[in-house]
């Protein structure tokens, strides 16, 4: 196993375009900086305050990398957790990363080439990322419940994160919100990619991992369709989600801060990726929110065209439900 660092880092604090709830950070790596793609786009629904946060990190570990990630709060305290992984989450995880290099180059000093050159292979790196996505993980979570003040025992929020360095995606989800990329098809167009599992408890192998640990797998009668974990004994708190930061209620009883992790390599056909919260994906599938990005005026225009294409979706298809929030990060590969 690896070593998990937990100690302070810098946080982000820039707000984009007013909006308080996400954040467009540049960071100047090489001559030229890093090049500012893409958009992010959130909006309360009718639940109160908007509890989704959003970033983008730009020059995120090199000139052509960057960090891009959702994350959908829950419960009473969800809208601090949320924005807390968003301020803190990237510069802990890359911290976690840089550790792990130090560690590697250290052990594999003796083991160089004849020419001193070490070519590692992009799966080694992979590897790399993975162990600090698990890590950086583990401690944010553990951050967020030494929090002084804050009562998260029915408070968390998911996180879908995507890496890029280079041509190089690194994936790593936690809970519901979703990665889908788009990708051209030389005979229909832009078709989408599912990159992430919506991890929610009706999974059969997040369920089995709730019940091993007492928790209870169970739908409301009113929402048949909707799983939810409960407490071995008591009707509560009922969370539609089977992984997430927080929530340590239930973190004896099979809900976890662990990512599915995975990698994917980009190819010329691959053109952007979109990170939404399931309040989009509730209502809208992936080719639909594919279609609406690729038609939308311009790359700054295309997260608020999928956030208000799934706001009126939502009064559109549930009348008598209340809107959920929505947000979107657009970020282009090209």
């Amino acid at each position: 196993m690896g070593i998990c660092i937990s100690s302070a880092s810098s946080e982000i604090h820039q707000a984009d375009d007013g909006l308080e709830n996400v954040m467009h950070v540049q960071e100047d790596i090489g001559s030229h900086g890093a090049e500012k793609r893409g958009s992010l786009y959130s909006k309360e629904g009718s639940k109160g305050v908007n509890q989704d946060a959003a970033v983008v990190h730009q020059g995120y570990g090199m000139e052509h990398g960057a960090f891009c990630g959702v994350f959908d709060g829950h419960g009473k305290n969800g809208h601090i957790v949320s924005r807390t992984v968003r301020n803190r989450l990237p510069s802990l995880l890359l911290n976690q990363k840089n550790a792990l290099e130090k560690i590697k180059t250290v052990r594999d000093h003796s083991n160089e080439k004849a020419d001193g050159v070490l070519a590692p292979l992009p799966s080694e790196s992979f590897h790399k990322w993975k162990e600090a996505c698990i890590c950086a993980f583990k401690v944010m979570d553990k951050e967020i419940k030494l929090q002084e003040g804050l009562d998260c025992s029915c408070s968390g929020t998911t996180a879908v994160v995507v890496v890029r360095q280079g041509e190089d995606l690194i994936i790593a989800n936690l809970g519901d919100s979703r990665a889908v990329m788009g990708r051209t098809n030389d005979q229909k167009g832009i078709l989408p990619v599912q990159l992430t599992t919506d991890l929610k408890p009706g999974v059969p192998s997040e369920a089995r991992r709730i019940r091993q640990c007492n928790g209870r797998v169970l739908a409301l009668k009113e929402e048949p369709h909707v799983h939810r974990v409960w407490l071995p004994h008591e009707d509560s708190p009922g969370l539609a989600m089977s992984r997430a930061f927080g929530d340590f209620l239930l973190k004896n009883h099979g809900i976890i801060a662990l990512p599915d992790i995975s990698y994917h390599r980009v190819t010329p056909k691959d053109q952007f990726v979109v990170l939404a919260s399931d309040g989009v994906w509730d209502v809208l599938s992936n080719k639909e929110v594919v279609s609406i990005v690729s038609a939308a005026d311009s790359e700054q225009a295309a997260a608020k065209a999928v956030v208000e294409a799934a706001t009126a979706a939502w009064k559109r298809k549930f009348t008598s439900s209340k809107v959920d929030d929505c947000t979107v990060l657009f970020s282009d590969f090209s």
